[in-house]
């Protein structure tokens, strides 16, 4: 489908795969920002990280009695690929039949497929790969036996023409136990179809597995009942009541026709974390302010927990009024906080915000949200609630810029300093991995080694301040997840990067800031086959979106970015990094990350190259072994 030498340094390599509970608290920043970041770090509309997918992931189910399986198999363009999932068992035969009743035998089908690995890293599911040409366009019957196989259930991934997209997103995040979740879909066209055709939906499932493995499917309605908008306009909604914690599946699977009349079948897969109501607000009326001992101010939130030794991530906004009594913004607050024994969230605020608007009183706060810190669901939210300022006689001067302090809180000192001793780089590898990056082609550098686990982006973070806590200061070069837990602990977390000299902080290459479509199929995959890493809710395309809404524009100007895609040989070939993944993912790509979900708004693109791969094992050399990048990277990496 297509949409200089280096001195060999002594490299340091410690393998740190230590349960997470066994780490140290690192020590959260005091976050603020100025008004202009308001729309970035609120919570994001669901439909800005819907699913766009082309593809079709269909569970197969033989019958008992040995009749096998089949299932309708839309041709829409003269060819079909598609990958066979069987709990890599080669006894399953396939055979198709086109409308007018020509049959593609086994023996045929067999000679035109190939084994592959359909995976995110070394996170892999086994599966067969077929691709068969100048096939008539219509609704084929593809037939599957299992023939002496004890294998009798698994998947097919279909393959459509990318001028059909079903666009799908959950309604909401409200992700806690005992709420209603709601998925929406509808089928999108091309944009060369004809005057007055469009793809439409004939019926849609929702298709739910349960954090206990349980199977629910749930039918899809155009009534403007189910969170779908407005009857009859093609918008398809249903929702289901979670009643437990633990990481649900929900999948979309859409039956219709596209612009050309002919019958389509689409599916998304969507990772829904579902976690329990931990937190809730004590009084939605009004927080109390008092003064700490460094002068800064504790806008203390009333709450009640049932984890009292649980962190969240916050954020709200401070609100006065200018001297003709209009609402005026002064700054957002946030950050990882913990209540204190008193049951108050402490949201630490420099009183030079409120100089630097000219506001007075009365003040407010708007937009209150508390999130648990590795799913990013909120747990607790106010819209106003009244704060109970000092004096303006406490007020601070504004000082002519923004200073670190004001974003960031004052620095750690005395017992809490950061002790480290020298500097390093850090290389960091990403989700379900290890050490990826060649370590002699980088000076002062040690590998951080997690190797194969699967770590939300707040776990990983923490991990990596608690490895980088040997030096006082450190820089990192990251591929994959890496890079965004790189950026998560410089934004949440006071570390080695906070005292690191160089132009270049975080470097990453293949990052996907804005998630991967891969995240949740794998999960969908996972659940009957057991992928070994687990479900990363973080890499999906919803969970990015989520992560995203807490990074400031300050800390993502620390990023300086990499993609890269396979290299196109010819104009008539498919070119693809990986064939399984080039199935569902849409050109560019490197076989894991679309070019356009690498991208990191605020940050700075060093650019794209093509004829590089995600990961070893795919067509192309795999991205972190470009020796030429690398010596760049590490010629102007912080340290």
């Amino acid at each position: 489908m297509t949409r200089s030498p280096l001195t060999l340094a002594v490299v340091s390599t410690l393998l740190f795969a230590a349960p997470l509970a066994a780490v140290a608290d690192p020590i959260p920043k005091q976050l603020s920002g100025p008004p202009e970041e308001f729309a970035q770090m609120r919570v994001p509309d669901p439909a800005e990280s819907a699913i766009y997918s082309h593809s079709a992931l269909l569970p197969v189910q033989m019958s008992e009695r040995g009749a096998g399986w089949q299932m309708a198999l839309p041709v829409e363009n003269g060819k079909v690929r598609f990958l066979v999932f069987s709990g890599n068992n080669a006894d399953w035969q396939l055979q198709l039949q086109s409308p007018t009743g020509r049959r593609i035998a086994a023996a045929e089908l067999g000679a035109a497929s190939k084994p592959t690995d359909f995976a995110l890293e070394e996170a892999s599911v086994p599966a067969s790969y077929y691709a068969v040409e100048g096939l008539e366009s219509g609704s084929w019957i593809l037939q599957i036996d299992a023939g002496a196989s004890r294998s009798q259930a698994g998947y097919v991934l279909l393959e459509g023409d990318e001028a059909t997209e079903l666009l799908s997103y959950p309604a909401h995040r409200r992700q806690i136990v005992g709420e209603r979740l709601d998925v929406v879909a509808t089928l999108g066209g091309s944009a060369n179809a004809k005057a007055g055709s469009a793809a439409r939906i004939s019926d849609a499932t929702l298709r739910v597995t349960g954090p206990d493995g349980s199977v629910r499917s749930y039918p899809m309605f155009d009534d403007g009942m189910h969170a779908d908008a407005q009857a009859g306009d093609g918008v398809y909604g249903a929702g289901f009541v979670a009643g437990q914690s633990g990481s649900y599946l929900a999948q979309v699977v859409a039956n219709g026709t596209n612009a050309d009349g002919l019958k389509v079948v689409r599916t998304a897969e969507h990772v829904l974390p579902v976690i329990d109501a931990s937190l809730q607000l004590r009084s939605a009326a009004a927080v109390s302010v008092s003064t700490r001992a460094d002068g800064r101010f504790s806008l203390d939130v009333p709450v009640a927990t049932s984890k009292p030794d649980q962190h969240y991530r916050a954020y709200a906004e401070v609100w006065g009024r200018d001297g003709s009594g209009k609402p005026v913004a002064i700054a957002w607050v946030g950050g990882m906080v913990a209540p204190d024994k008193n049951g108050s969230l402490g949201l630490n605020f420099d009183s030079r915000w409120i100089s630097r608007a000219k506001a007075q009183g009365p003040f407010e706060l708007r937009d209150l949200r508390v999130e648990d810190p590795d799913h990013f669901v909120t747990l607790a939210s106010a819209r106003t609630m009244d704060l109970q300022m000092p004096q303006r006689s406490q007020f601070a001067a504004a000082p002519a810029e923004i200073t670190e302090s004001m974003r960031m809180g004052p620095r750690p000192s005395g017992e809490n300093a950061i002790k480290g001793v020298g500097s390093r780089l850090i290389l960091v590898h990403g989700y379900c991995s290890g050490g990826v990056w060649p370590a002699s082609q980088f000076s002062s550098a040690s590998s951080f080694l997690d190797v194969n686990q699967n770590r939300s982006h707040d776990q990983f973070a923490r991990l990596l301040q608690s490895y980088g806590s040997t030096w006082n200061s450190f820089g990192t070069i990251a591929h994959s997840q890496g890079g965004a837990a790189s950026l998560h602990l410089y934004t949440y977390y006071w570390s080695g990067l906070d005292n690191a000299t160089g132009s270049r902080l975080i470097q990453s290459v293949g990052t996907p800031y804005k998630g991967t479509n891969l995240a949740g199929i794998l999960a969908t995959l996972g659940s009957w086959f057991g992928v070994g890493c687990g479900t990363n809710d973080n890499l999906s395309y919803s969970g990015a979106s989520a992560w995203l809404a807490g990074i400031p524009t300050s800390s993502r100007a620390k990023v300086n970015y990499y993609t890269t895609s396979f290299r196109s040989t010819n104009w008539w070939t498919n070119d693809y990094c990986q064939i399984a993944t080039d199935l569902v993912l849409s050109d560019p790509e490197d076989g894991t990350t679309e070019q356009a979900n690498g991208q990191l708004s605020g940050g700075v693109n060093r650019g794209h190259t093509t004829g590089q791969c995600h990961t070893s094992g795919m067509r192309d050399p795999a991205q972190y072994l470009d020796s030429s990048r690398n010596a760049t990277m590490n010629a102007n990496a912080a340290r």
